[in-house]
C-alpha cells in the first residue's frame, strides 16, 4: 500500500478491494531501470526530445495500463496479461470482478489496513527519497510546447477538445456485494448479482444456470460465487419478514424502505425466471410466501403458552395477536410493497396457514370437555366474525380461504363432546337425585330443587352446542333429551315407591303434602325443557320427548290421586251425609264440604300454575261425582210432584254453591258446571218431550252417560214401565248409538263413567202373580233338570 501511494496509485481502489501492501523482492534501481528499457520503444517527441523521462514518469504516476506483477520482458497486450497471475495484479485490472478466491486474503487484511493507512505517507516519502539519491536532483524541464514552437512565433491552437467516453461502470466484486447486502441496499444487490449470474451463463456457454462445471476453475468459482451470494441475499430477506412484523425496528434497516426494496427483489428475481426457464426458477416469490408463514408461525407460537385461562384463554391471545399483526401489515407493510405481489393476501394466508396448525394440533390432544368447546366456538364464530370478519376478503387472489381444521376433524371432535356429555350429565344427573330423594322421608323443613339443578346440568351443553353450529346445537339437543328421558323415568320409579311406603303416610301427614307437592312442581320445568329440547333436535328425538312426557304425566297424576284421595278421606262424612231426608232441610253436609275444601285449597295453592289447575279441575270432578253418586244409587224416591220439586230445588242450590266455591279455587272445568241443573231438570219436567229434550242436551254435553244412567234418574222419579219410559230411554239409545263411539271422552273429561248405578231388577214373564222377581230370589227358583242319556227322548 505505501508503495502504491507512492507511485501515485489511487487508495480508493485499492481499500475497497482490500489488497495487500506491495512488498516487491526487486531493487529499486532494477524496476527504473527496467521502466527506462521499455521507453526507449516508444521514440522521441516531435522536438527530438527523449520519452525516456516521460514515459518513466507516466509508469510511476499510473497513466499507463497497470503492469505490475508482470513477469519483465513481456509487452502490453502480450498473451501472458489477459489473466494476470499475482493476487494484486488481479485486484487492480480495471473491468476484472473480484471473486471468493480472494476472500480469505482480504479478511486478514482487515486487522492491518489500519496501521498501513498511518504509515503510508512516511513510507512513501523514504522511497521517494531514495530514488532521488540514486537518479540524482531533478532537471529543470522545458515544457513540451518550448520545445515545439521556436522561440519567437505565435503558439498554433490547442486541438479542440475530444468528448470523453462515458466511463463504464465497473462491476463490483463480490465481497462488495455481500456489503451491499449487509448493508440491507437487497435491491442494488440483487441487481450485481444478476450480472455475475449473467457474466456466469455466458461463460457457461448460454445454458442455463445451475452447478459448477469442470470445464474451467473459473467458471466453476462464479457460480459458487452467485450461489453463496444468493443465500446470503434470502438470510437477509427473510430475517427482515420476520423484523417488520414484530415493529418498525430502530434503525432503517427495517422500516419501509426496506421493505419496498425486498418486494423490488422479488419483482426482479420473478422476472428473471421467465429468462431462466421453469426448471432453473429460483421463485423467491414462493420462497418469500414460505418465510412469511415461518414468521406468522413463530409470532403465533409466541404469544399462545403465556396467556392464562388455559385453551381459551391461548385461544383469545391468538386472536389479538393475530388483529395487531395485521393491523402492521394492513397499515404499514402491504403498502410499501409492489401492488402486483398481493402482499396482503400473502400474509393472510401465512397467518391463516400457521393458525391452521396451531389449531389442528391443539385438536390432536386429548382434551377436556371445557376446552373442546372453547376450540369449536372459536373455530367456528370467534375466527370468522371477530378476525376473518375485520378483514378485506377481497384482497385474497384465490377466492376465500379454507377451513382451519378438515371436515372430519371437527365431526370427531363434535363426537367426543356428544360421548363425553352423555356421561357426564348420566352421572350427574343421578347424584342429584340421589341426593334430592334422602331428603323426602325427612321431617325437617326443606326445599327441593331438584328440576332446577336438572335444568342447569343439561342447559350448560344445550346453550353453548347452537352457538359453534346449528348441526351440532341439533346433534346435543338430541343426546340431552335421551338422558332426560333416562333420569325421568328414574325418577317415576323412585316417586312410586316414595308413594307405597306407608309409614311415610302414617307418620308424617303434613310432611307427606309438602313433599308430594314438591314432586308435583318438578313437572312443569322439567316439561318445557323437554319440549324445547325435542324442538331444536332432530325428528328422530320425537320418541325421547314423548318417553319423557309420559314419565312426567305418570308422576303428575300418581301425586294428584294421593293428594285427592287424602283430602277426600277427610270429606267423605260430609258426602254420606247427601241425598238423605235431612238433607232436604239442612245445608250442614254441603256446608261442611265447601268449607274443607277451601281450607285445603290454600295449601295446595303452593303447587305450580299447571299442575295446580289439573288438580283443582280434578277435585272439581271428584266433588261433583262424590256428590251425584248418592242420588244414583236410590237413596232417594221421588215418586210425588212435590218431592222431585224439592229435590231438583235442592241440587239447583248445591250446584251453585259448588261452582262458586271452585270459581274461587280458579278452576278450569266450567263444562262441570251444568251436570247437576240437568240432572235437577230431568226429575222435575213432568211431559215427556221435555223430559227426552233435556235427557238428548245431558248425552249431548256428557257422552260417556249410558242409558242405565237415565234408567236410573227415571227409577228415581218413579217413571216404570211405561209408553213415556221407553220413548225417554229411546232417545238415550239412540244417541249413545249415534254419537257414543265417536265422541268418547277423554279421562279428564269422563263424568258419568266413574259413576256405577245398581243393577236393574230381573222381570219375568212368567204365569205368577209374582211380578218382577229380583236376581237374589232367582237363585233359589227350582230349574228343570236336563234329561238322562237313558230316557228317550219324546217323539214330536
Amino acid at each position: 500500500m505505501p508503495i502504491l501511494k507512492s507511485l501515485g496509485v489511487a487508495d480508493s481502489k485499492v481499500s475497497r478491494a482490500g489488497t495487500l501492501p506491495l512488498r516487491s523482492s526487486r531493487n529499486p534501481f532494477e524496476e527504473v531501470s527496467g521502466l527506462e528499457e521499455e521507453a526507449e520503444e516508444l521514440g522521441t517527441l516531435p522536438n527530438g526530445a527523449s520519452c525516456r523521462r516521460r514515459a518513466t514518469l507516466e509508469k510511476l504516476a499510473g497513466l499507463a495500463p497497470f503492469r505490475l506483477g508482470r513477469t519483465p520482458g513481456r509487452r502490453a497486450g502480450s498473451p501472458g496479461d489477459e489473466q494476470p497471475r499475482s493476487f494484486l495484479g488481479r485486484v487492480l485490472t480495471p473491468g476484472i470482478r473480484r471473486s471468493s478466491a480472494d476472500f480469505g486474503l482480504l479478511a486478514r487484511l482487515q486487522g492491518i489496513r489500519a496501521h498501513g493507512d498511518e504509515e503510508a505517507a512516511g513510507e512513501a516519502a523514504r522511497r521517494l527519497a531514495f530514488l532521488r539519491l540514486g537518479r540524482g536532483p531533478k532537471p529543470q524541464r522545458v515544457s513540451l510546447a518550448e520545445r515545439v514552437v521556436p522561440a519567437g512565433e505565435a503558439a498554433p491552437e490547442p486541438p479542440p477538445k475530444v468528448p470523453e467516453p462515458p466511463k463504464v461502470k465497473e462491476p463490483l466484486s463480490v465481497l462488495e456485494i455481500l456489503s451491499l447486502i449487509q448493508q440491507r441496499e437487497l435491491a442494488r444487490a440483487d441487481e450485481h448479482i444478476l450480472e455475475l449470474e449473467a457474466e456466469e451463463l455466458a461463460s457457461s456457454g448460454g445454458g442455463a444456470p445451475g452447478p459448477p462445471k469442470a470445464e474451467g476453475a473459473s467458471g466453476g468459482r462464479r457460480a459458487r460465487d452467485v450461489a453463496l451470494l444468493y443465500e446470503a441475499l434470502q438470510r437477509e430477506l427473510w430475517a427482515l419478514v420476520r423484523e417488520t412484523l414484530a415493529g418498525p425496528g430502530p434503525g432503517a434497516g427495517s422500516g419501509p424502505g426496506a421493505v419496498a426494496q425486498l418486494g423490488q427483489v422479488l419483482v426482479q428475481e420473478e422476472a428473471a425466471d421467465g429468462r431462466r426457464g421453469p426448471e432453473a426458477a429460483r421463485k423467491l416469490r414462493a420462497r418469500w410466501a414460505e418465510a412469511v408463514a415461518r414468521a406468522a408461525r413463530e409470532r403465533l407460537e409466541a404469544a399462545a403458552p403465556g396467556a392464562p385461562g388455559g385453551l381459551a384463554g391461548q385461544l383469545e391471545a391468538l386472536r389479538g395477536r393475530l388483529l395487531e399483526d395485521m393491523g402492521v401489515v394492513r397499515g404499514r407493510l402491504a403498502p410499501s410493497y409492489p401492488a402486483g405481489l398481493g402482499a396482503f393476501g400473502v400474509y393472510l394466508r401465512g397467518y391463516h396457514g400457521a393458525l391452521a396448525e396451531w389449531i389442528g394440533a391443539a385438536a390432536r390432544r386429548r382434551l377436556p370437555l371445557a376446552d373442546r368447546y372453547a376450540l369449536l366456538h372459536w373455530h367456528n364464530q370467534v375466527y370468522p366474525r371477530e378476525v376473518l370478519g375485520l378483514v378485506d376478503m377481497v384482497a385474497l387472489e384465490n377466492g376465500e380461504l379454507g377451513s382451519l381444521l378438515s371436515p372430519g376433524t371437527l365431526r370427531g371432535l363434535e363426537d367426543e363432546c356428544v360421548t363425553d356429555v352423555k356421561a357426564q350429565t348420566r352421572a350427574a344427573l343421578l347424584r342429584v337425585l340421589q341426593e334430592d330423594e334422602e331428603h323426602w322421608g325427612s321431617a325437617e323443613d326443606w326445599s327441593s330443587s331438584l328440576a332446577q339443578d336438572v335444568c342447569e346440568l343439561l342447559e350448560e351443553h344445550t346453550e353453548r352446542a347452537p352457538r359453534i353450529s346449528q348441526e351440532f346445537g341439533e346433534r346435543m339437543a338430541h343426546c340431552c333429551l335421551g338422558g332426560l328421558a333416562e333420569f325421568l323415568q328414574s325418577f317415576q320409579q323412585r316417586v312410586e315407591r316414595f308413594h307405597e311406603n306407608p309409614g311415610v303416610r302414617e307418620l308424617l301427614p303434613d310432611t307427606y303434602i309438602s313433599r308430594t307437592i314438591s314432586l308435583v312442581n318438578c313437572g312443569p320445568l322439567l316439561r318445557a325443557l323437554a319440549e324445547r329440547l325435542a324442538r331444536v333436535g332432530p325428528p328422530e328425538s320425537e320418541p325421547a320427548r314423548e318417553a319423557a312426557a309420559s314419565a312426567l304425566d305418570r308422576v303428575t297424576r300418581l301425586c294428584h290421586r294421593v293428594l285427592t284421595d287424602l283430602l277426600f278421606q277427610e270429606l267423605q262424612p260430609h258426602f254420606n251425609k247427601l241425598m238423605r231426608r235431612k238433607w232436604l232441610s239442612s245445608s250442614e253436609a254441603l256446608d261442611g264440604i265447601v268449607g274443607t275444601l277451601g281450607a285445603k285449597a290454600l295449601a295446595l295453592r303452593r303447587m305450580q300454575d299447571e299442575p295446580y289447575q289439573a288438580l283443582v279441575a280434578e277435585l272439581h270432578r271428584r266433588a261433583l261425582i262424590e256428590y251425584v253418586r248418592p242420588l244414583f244409587r236410590g237413596r232417594l224416591r221421588c215418586g210425588s210432584t212435590r218431592t222431585r220439586s224439592r229435590v231438583a230445588g235442592r241440587l239447583r242450590e248445591d250446584a251453585a254453591q259448588l261452582q262458586r266455591l271452585f270459581r274461587r279455587l280458579e278452576s278450569q272445568a266450567s263444562w262441570l258446571d251444568a251436570v247437576v241443573p240437568r240432572l235437577a231438570e230431568v226429575l222435575h219436567l213432568e211431559d215427556t218431550p221435555s223430559i227426552q229434550m233435556e235427557v238428548g242436551m245431558l248425552v249431548r254435553d256428557y257422552p260417556d252417560i249410558r242409558q242405565k244412567h237415565v234408567a236410573t234418574l227415571l227409577d228415581i222419579r218413579g217413571l216404570r214401565h211405561t209408553v213415556a219410559r221407553h220413548e225417554i230411554l229411546a232417545v238415550a239409545r239412540d244417541l249413545e248409538l249415534s254419537e257414543g263411539g265417536a265422541l268418547s271422552p277423554s279421562r279428564d273429561h269422563a263424568f258419568f263413567a266413574d259413576i256405577p248405578v245398581p243393577r236393574p231388577p230381573f222381570c219375568l214373564s212368567l204365569p205368577l202373580s209374582l211380578g218382577c222377581i229380583p236376581l237374589s230370589r232367582l237363585a233359589h227358583l227350582p230349574w228343570p233338570r236336563p234329561p238322562s242319556a237313558s230316557q228317550p227322548r219324546a217323539q214330536h
